[in-house]
């Protein structure tokens, strides 16, 4: 920018200033300097406040060792249970989830239904209501079913020489092998000639198999075996499925035909159950009804409040079972949540405590100009670190504690990030609300008192 003097003129207005350039924007460039450097000056005094208020909190906390790691045994207690828990929620539904994969979402079970005895009502299958012709109605009535066995159970002592071995034994027909998807490791499964004429034939499952045959070094394809005394010949050994957890083991079993297991084991004409195997999940509501229908005729049931059996949804059985272990997940997540809010009330007791003790420190900090907002900040900062620390052990000691238990109690473990960070961040969250009042509480002093307090 340029000036030019015009003194052609005499007198007080015969200087006249021409500029050249923009001179009006110096001003407001100037302005915004000082305003950037103002608001830098800021950020930089924020920060270092912050800086001086973690270094004096961090000392505070190191002063007092014992009584700060008091102080966090709540947070560390919380955490470590709220890890456990949720670790141990885990594992037993993933347990469930291994038992319940055996199930097929398609199948249908009838049961029947329960007497009653003394005026109390017996448990469903008590009264013995369901017969072989019902299987075979329903089979011949019902659209859209691939398969469909009656069952009845006959449990007892299997014996192999002089091994013995008590199993589960069921009657079934030969569509069962479709129905519990079983695979033949050797042999075959029982046919349709071995139901009409009632052979004396049995598949048996591979813990069978090895409990009286495997020790003996025998083969037990064409082996007889004996059960309640009545001998069989073993025509198929099925393909090991594994317990998966199970207290029931799936793989000790052994199958006989239905009319068999009628005749010459249980001497009943009524069945335990019927399976039914619906050809698609589409069709499975439809199927239900109309297995309800035909099985109130055969029974000559009018209302179907007095029906005389059941029907159970392998699909209502699984949602059934994820729900119950959602609710446990959220249940035990809430009693262990308890101790995680006991800790925060320790914390906030203890920086109450704190504030009472270090009044007269407070006074000197703000006489000498440290504003409300830097002794509220040393506060909190205070007790968001003793929630931290606290969360840091909580979440190691819950880890190794999850892992010995899972161990311990031969369960999978399993532990997702995502909780142990939602624990240690509600820990966290709990030292910030608790610390409020006492830091709010030091900021509020008056120096004046403050300093007078001794």
């Amino acid at each position: 920018m340029s000036t030019i003097e015009n003194s052609s003129t005499p007198g007080p207005s015969s200087r006249t200033l021409v500029t050249t350039g923009t001179p009006a924007r110096a001003p407001a460039r100037a302005t915004a300097q000082r305003r950037g450097g103002t608001s830098t000056l800021k950020r930089r005094r924020g920060l270092l406040a912050i800086f001086q208020s973690f270094k004096s909190a961090l000392e505070a906390v190191r002063s007092n060792k014992l009584r700060s790691l008091l102080t966090s045994l709540g947070i560390i207690i919380g955490v470590g249970a709220v890890i456990m828990m949720i670790s141990t929620s885990e594992s037993n539904a993933a347990i469930i989830n291994q038992r319940l994969s055996t199930l097929n979402p398609n199948e249908l079970t009838v049961r029947s239904g329960s007497a009653v005895a003394g005026g109390v009502r017996q448990g469903g299958g008590s009264l013995q209501t369901l017969t072989q012709n019902d299987a075979d109605a329903i089979a011949a009535q019902v659209p859209h079913l691939t398969a469909v066995s009656p069952i009845v159970n006959a449990n007892g002592q299997v014996i192999f020489q002089g091994q013995n071995w008590a199993t589960t034994v069921q009657g079934v027909y030969p569509t069962y092998q479709q129905l519990g998807s079983w695979q033949i490791q050797e042999g075959n499964f029982l046919s349709d000639a071995d139901q009409q004429s009632g052979a004396s034939v049995a598949v048996i499952g591979q813990t069978v198999a090895n409990n009286l045959f495997t020790a003996q070094g025998a083969d037990p394809l064409g082996q007889q075996i004996r059960i309640r005394n009545v001998p069989f010949t073993v025509v198929g050994v099925l393909v090991a499925k594994g317990s998966n957890g199970s207290l029931n083991d799936p793989d000790d079993i052994v199958y006989v035909p239905f009319s068999t297991a009628q005749r010459r084991l249980t001497g009943q004409q009524s069945a335990s159950s019927i399976a039914i195997l619906v050809d698609s999940g589409a069709n499975q509501d439809d199927a239900q009804s109309a297995i309800q229908q035909v099985l109130e005729q055969q029974h000559h049931i009018s209302n179907p409040a007095a029906d005389d059996f059941t029907i159970q949804n392998q699909a209502q059985i699984l949602q059934t079972a994820q729900a119950t272990s959602q609710s446990l997940t959220l249940l035990l997540i809430s009693v262990a949540a308890i101790s995680l809010l006991v800790g925060g009330i320790g914390i906030m007791n203890i920086m109450l405590v704190s504030v009472t003790e270090r009044t007269r420190e407070i006074g000197i900090r703000m006489a000498i100009g440290a504003r409300p907002g830097d002794v509220m900040t040393q506060f909190l900062i205070e007790a968001l670190m003793l929630s931290v620390l606290g969360g840091l052990v909580g979440v190691l000691l819950g880890f190794v504690g999850a892992y010995i238990n899972a161990n311990l109690s031969a369960r999978p473990f399993v532990l997702d990030i995502s909780s142990v960070l939602l624990a240690f961040g509600f820990a966290a969250a709990i030292g910030v609300l608790f610390g409020f009042y006492p830091a709010q509480r030091a900021a509020r002093l008056d120096p004046i008192v403050a300093l007078r307090t001794e």
